[in-house]
């Protein structure tokens, strides 16, 4: 074998190791996305994992169509489907189980404190009523990188909450952790941004409008 036929093997080899530890990194520490079948379709996300235990209700369990949603409260995006999530609760009422999971995106200067604002007034009762608050006022208080804590204890002050409670829930490590458990569920559940729907376990990849959720939990109820 020649010096020079040597030479590009030796290359080429190199170049298959460096191509293969490419692939390999990348592959490390990527969520795991649900699973597809053969056909294409795809398969329900782990229900343990979709919904804790602790994972909120927005309406009453026991529904035949289980919504999900990984929101972010800072996410104009999820603004803007907020309203359209309100009145499929209204129409579905007790047939359509609506689930909040937290899911702030670190880029947002005030997403996380937002969650743990709600998960605070939740622990007072007025989970909802903070909810619905953020989503409210939310053009004065996001896309800003300033923090808005002042802004969201004047909410809590204007629910009649108990402020040294909400205060002491708020900056609690245990309702961060809450807020971030919540978070690494939709990583692990394939969830790259915000809102991101889940129905029936399925999830739903098409813009999160109305018509679109109404036609998938339509489809649903009708099996």
């Amino acid at each position: 074998m020649s010096s020079n036929t040597k030479v590009s093997l030796v290359i080429v080899g190199v170049v298959l190791a460096v191509v293969g530890a490419i692939v390999l990194f990348n592959q490390i520490g990527q969520p795991d996305a649900p699973a597809e079948v053969a056909d294409g379709a795809p398969v329900a996300a782990p229900a343990e994992i979709l919904v804790r235990p602790d994972s909120h209700l927005l309406s009453p369990a026991g529904g035949k169509v289980t919504v999900v949603e990984f929101l972010d409260l800072e996410c104009e995006a999820c603004g803007a489907a907020h309203p359209d999530v309100e009145r499929l609760r209204a129409e579905y009422g007790d047939r359509v189980t609506f689930v909040l999971r937290y899911f702030p995106v670190p880029s947002h200067q005030n997403a996380e404190l937002a969650a743990r604002a709600v998960e605070a007034a939740g622990q007072q009762g007025q989970l909802e009523a903070m909810y619905r608050t953020m989503f409210d006022t939310q053009p004065r208080w996001g896309d800003q990188q300033v923090s808005h804590r002042e802004t969201f204890v004047g909410f809590a002050r204007d629910l009649g909450l108990d402020l040294p409670a909400f205060e002491a829930a708020l900056d609690d490590p245990a309702t961060a952790e809450r807020v971030l458990r919540d978070r690494q569920d939709g990583l692990d559940l394939g969830v790259l941004g915000t809102p991101t729907f889940f129905v029936n376990g399925i999830k739903f990849n098409q813009p999160a409008t109305y018509d679109g959720l109404r036609s998938a939990i339509d489809k649903e109820l009708a099996q």
